[in-house]
């Protein structure tokens, strides 16, 4: 049975970048799952699928067929034959048309390329779907028009809430699961998360870790601290519940990079702006998985449990505002993708205000986003959005308050607030 491909936020960048512009060669990266070659093959003529042993075997007798075919070339899991990177670069010096080359890898091989591939290849990031490519409600709210700094009114209604949040959480963002029955979900998500410790790290990531249990743990305590940016010495002693001896940084940071090279973190960095416009900011990324559905398969609780309010999280409130922010994350960074923005976080160091999301143009101006699992809004939510409103002037281009609500609209203050399920790119 053959499918209707659903574009994706990231089809507007290739559109313009690939099609368009005629960049030469383009990888797509992102974790195993999240539609990349489903995505890059709507422009391939050619396809070499490097999963496949039988091609991989000929690749490797003969790396340079993989570039003489009809183009565009998709190059699928490059990873599994790391020379092709260089191949594709090579190809692109000695003058290789626009629109000629794309590769889709879900690792970055250990040892890397011997080039960057800087101003050669273009690397791209590929997310599970945000809300809106879930085609779940139509969005009355573009992101793009936030980041303009016009304020224009916002608007809209939804029948979504906090039970179609949660299941949505769970649910996952992966394509591919979204059409099973919760149970075949559950094993799906499970043995994805089995192949990472078993295979992809060794056989994709080129690393060998020494105990999967201990690496288990880790990123079961990596999944607790969602939306939060909890200490290394918290997520060890999370990990390592009742022993004597822990795990050196050195240990840890060995499961950190093996996860981070698969694409399954995907920390939000903390916002530094120039200028020291703002004093004693906090330094520590902010912890994220790829997709919240693998947080909540790791802690062990479906929509229910969720609901319920079960689930220890090492921050807080409840675990389901924590992967509730995790899905707006998810969702606003594919949306920033596409306008070239940038997303951080902001915490002084004290604590004495925090942002959940920061969003940077290219001209260092500001779209500031707060994240609220709650139907309504008052002055107490908005204390550090005004906050920064103080500091930042005429830089700060926008805010909102994006929660589980009804309505979208704008306070009497001039803040928006906007349902998750009516933001849109």
């Amino acid at each position: 049975m053959t499918t209707t491909y659903r574009r994706r936020t990231i089809d507007l960048i290739l559109d313009e970048l690939f099609v368009v512009d005629g960049l030469r060669a383009v990888a797509i990266e992102g974790a195993k799952g999240v539609g990349k070659t489903s995505t890059a093959a709507q422009r391939a003529r050619t396809i070499h699928r490097l999963d496949d042993q039988a091609l991989l075997g000929v690749a490797q007798a003969d790396p340079s067929r993989l570039l003489a075919a009809p183009r565009p070339v998709l190059i699928d899991e490059w990873q599994r034959l790391p020379q092709c990177w260089d191949l594709v670069r090579r190809a692109v010096d000695d003058g290789a048309p626009g629109g000629s080359f794309l590769l889709a890898g879900s690792a970055q091989p250990s040892p890397p390329p011997m080039h960057s591939g800087a101003g050669r290849i273009t690397q791209m990031r590929m997310r599970p779907l945000a809300f809106s490519e879930r085609e779940l409600q139509e969005p009355s709210v573009s992101f793009a028009e936030l980041l303009t700094g016009t304020r224009t009114p916002v608007d809209g209604q939804t029948q979504l809430g906090v039970r179609e949040y949660a299941e949505e959480i769970v649910r996952s963002g992966l394509p591919g699961l979204r059409r099973l029955k919760p149970a075949a979900r559950t094993v799906e998500l499970d043995s994805y998360l089995t192949r990472v410790v078993q295979r992809d790290i060794p056989d994709e990531a080129g690393m060998m870790i020494r105990s999967e249990d201990a690496l288990r743990r880790w990123m079961t305590a990596y999944a607790a601290a969602s939306s939060s940016t909890a200490r290394w010495e918290t997520l060890r002693d999370a990990a390592t519940p009742g022993e004597g001896h822990k795990p050196n940084r050195k240990a840890t940071d060995g499961y950190r990079e093996a996860l981070g090279r698969l694409f399954l973190l995907d920390e939000v960095p903390a916002w530094l702006p120039s200028g020291n416009r703002i004093k004693e900011l906090g330094q520590s990324p902010k912890h994220q998985l790829a997709d919240p559905a693998l947080a909540a398969r790791l802690l062990g609780v479906g929509e229910e449990a969720l609901l319920r309010g079960e689930g220890d999280v090492v921050r807080d409130g409840p675990l389901l505002g924590a992967l509730f922010e995790s899905l707006v994350t998810l969702s606003v960074r594919t949306y920033a993708q596409a306008v070239s923005a940038r997303v951080r976080h902001l915490r002084i160091l004290r604590g004495d205000h925090e942002v959940d999301l920061i969003v940077e143009d290219e001209a260092g101006r500001v779209l500031a986003l707060e994240v609220k699992l709650s139907a309504t809004v008052d002055d107490d939510d908005v204390r550090d959005l005004r906050w920064l409103a103080g500091r930042l002037g005429d830089d700060l281009l926008d805010m909102a308050v994006i929660n589980t609500g009804t309505y979208a609209y704008r306070r009497a203050d001039g803040i928006a607030v906007i349902p998750l399920a009516l933001l849109g790119p």
